[in-house]
């Protein structure tokens, strides 16, 4: 049996889990393959192991994999995994959850990024060892507006940090109730109004065809001069041109980015010279905790499948 661990960017992969216990060729990829190179890389392999997203497996990708079995995820869902393709061919695909006690990491990231942009630590950061002394005013947090686009678990979590900062938290997704607002406690607004007043957005949606694009160029139009949008979900979800463009143009204040259209984000991508951003590589999940229980749990998966019970299936 032959195993590819790709994406293990960190090259922790190896270390966190006892891959020896499989009797198994295994094999792990600390550079991203190239999507067109996918299937010619991992073409003699028997199992693949994917961390979250980073590597797609569309449908012609899987039908490209002459010998894969078994498709195993870290999380509980990848919606860059083709289901219905491995299906059809007969590919097990089983997710491996991680650490419960990390589910509020991306919430901490989101923030972490919010009072960096009301502080301006980055800016600032930067003057102090280039000899300089008070080169701003950051605002207060205390009395602002804080926007969730979605009020979910982690938007929840994100709320409670802001009211204990005395925020006035408000709320919106499309299927948002007032019932589920108020569960989550917060204020349920129309979308209009959530990006029209709130001094800072944080962005907490699952991505689907549906959801793709909520935060359009309208909402990101009506947006505070002053105000801030941190996305720690997903790329899609945001009109990313039209951001980029306000921010460029100066007309709103600033942006905390977590996530991109392509990752991980190259070298010369606009995103990286693209002012008022405040960029980090997708790190909402990346916890040593997670990553501890992320790969025993895969060699778990592997090993449960090879028995002839599979675990966790997703197909």
């Amino acid at each position: 049996m032959r195993v590819a661990v790709l994406d293990d960017y960190l090259k922790v992969a190896e270390s966190l889990a006892d891959w020896s216990s499989l009797k198994a060729d295994v094999k792990f990829f600390d550079q991203f393959i190239q999507p067109d190179q996918l299937a010619k890389t991992l073409a003699d392999f028997d199992v693949v192991v994917a961390m979250r997203e980073r590597s797609a497996f569309p449908a012609a990708v899987i039908e490209a994999m002459p010998k894969l079995k078994l498709l195993v995820t870290t999380g509980l869902r990848n919606n860059s995994i083709d289901l219905e393709a491995c299906r059809q061919k007969g590919v097990v695909v089983c997710g491996s959850p991680g650490d419960p006690k990390s589910t509020g990491a991306t919430a901490e990231l989101a923030w972490a990024l919010m009072l960096a942009l009301f502080k301006k630590i980055p800016q600032e950061s930067v003057n102090m060892t280039n000899g300089l002394w008070q080169t701003s005013m950051p605002p207060t947090v205390e009395g602002k507006r804080l926007g969730l686009v979605g009020a979910g678990q982690l938007g929840k979590k994100v709320a409670k940090v802001g009211q204990a900062f005395g925020m006035e938290v408000v709320a919106w997704s499309p299927n948002l109730t007032e019932e589920r607002a108020a569960e989550a406690g917060v204020k349920l607004v129309s979308k209009q109004e959530l990006f029209s007043t709130s001094d800072a957005i944080s962005v907490h949606m699952v991505l689907s065809d549906r959801s793709r694009g909520v935060v359009d160029a309208a909402s990101l139009t009506s947006m505070k001069p002053t105000a801030f949008i941190v996305n720690t979900s997903r790329a899609g979800l945001i009109d990313q041109v039209a951001l980029r463009a306000l921010l460029e143009q100066g007309k709103i204040g600033g942006a905390g980015i977590d996530v991109y259209d392509s990752e991980p984000l190259a070298a010369n991508d606009v995103w990286r010279k693209t002012p008022r951003t405040l960029l980090t590589p997708h790190l909402g999940y990346a916890t040593p905790e997670n990553f501890a229980v992320f790969y025993p749990n895969v060699v778990a998966n592997i090993a449960a499948w090879a028995a002839g019970k599979p675990q966790r299936v997703l197909t």
